[in-house]
């Protein structure tokens, strides 16, 4: 399978504060690789700088084998990298119709507009400005934006924090189609129980660290990553 991601030893400090401390791990086509840990263990930091947004400290980050390390975020946008955000980021004076024309031309790739609506959902509501859309409606949004890029890489940053049942299973449905279509996909999501149906492997984040990289149902066999979540005193409970 391609590689399409290589992330080498990434540091990342803000002042005397350690966030990332040699983050290293890969990823490959069609696959989905969910990101999971503690809050402050550095998992939107991570996203942030395999984006663009931020820069590392140390290390290298690898795209389709060329070297990133060191290029803005509308150079790997271009490039086929897509990402979400925690908070959405939508334009509220244009209705959502709009927000994908922005989309499409800061990309320069010809993808329909419609389509892609239609596949995540919003549709019917195309002429509605997006400070009216709901938070669930306003994440789907923005994984519409960063389809318009015709991605190779999907980094989701929580996607489905504050959506409904019914709305997870919709997007989770999207997500798995685009797996299909041969898009990596990296997620940051506290929702384990949609994170854990649609992952092949899991990245567990722990002090800024990788405490664990592998098959997904074999993290939480790991005491290491027990004692992150739970704490020292629980640590050792069965699984």
């Amino acid at each position: 399978m391609e590689k399409v991601i290589e992330v080498v030893e990434i540091k990342k400090a803000f002042g005397g504060n350690k966030v990332l401390e040699g983050v290293s791990f890969s990823a490959e086509a069609g696959k989905i690789v969910g990101i999971i840990g503690p809050n402050g263990s550095g998992k939107t930091t991570l996203i942030n700088i395999l984006s663009g947004v931020l820069t590392q400290d140390h290390g290298k980050i690898l795209f389709m084998g060329m070297d990133i390390s060191h290029e803005k975020a509308y150079v790997r946008a271009r490039l086929g990298i897509g990402r979400t955000f925690q908070i959405p980021r939508t334009f509220p004076s244009l209705t959502v119709w709009e927000n994908l024309q922005l989309a499409q031309l800061h990309s320069g790739k010809e993808v329909s507009i419609e389509s892609v609506l239609k596949r995540v959902g919003l549709y019917e509501f195309r002429d509605r400005y997006s400070d009216k859309l709901s938070l669930a409606q306003r994440k789907r949004l923005e994984l519409a934006r960063a389809l318009m890029l015709k991605p190779k890489l999907l980094l989701l940053d929580e996607v489905f924090a504050g959506m409904n049942p019914a709305s997870i299973r919709e997007v989770s449905d999207v997500i798995k189609g685009l797996k299909e279509e041969g898009i990596c996909i990296i997620m940051v999501e506290h929702v384990l129980s949609a994170l854990m149906p649609l992952a092949d492997e899991i990245i567990v984040l722990a002090e800024g660290k990788v405490i664990y990289w592998g098959d997904k149902y074999g993290a939480f066999k790991e005491e290491k990553v027990r004692r992150a979540y739970l704490g020292e005193k629980y640590s050792s409970f069965g699984v």
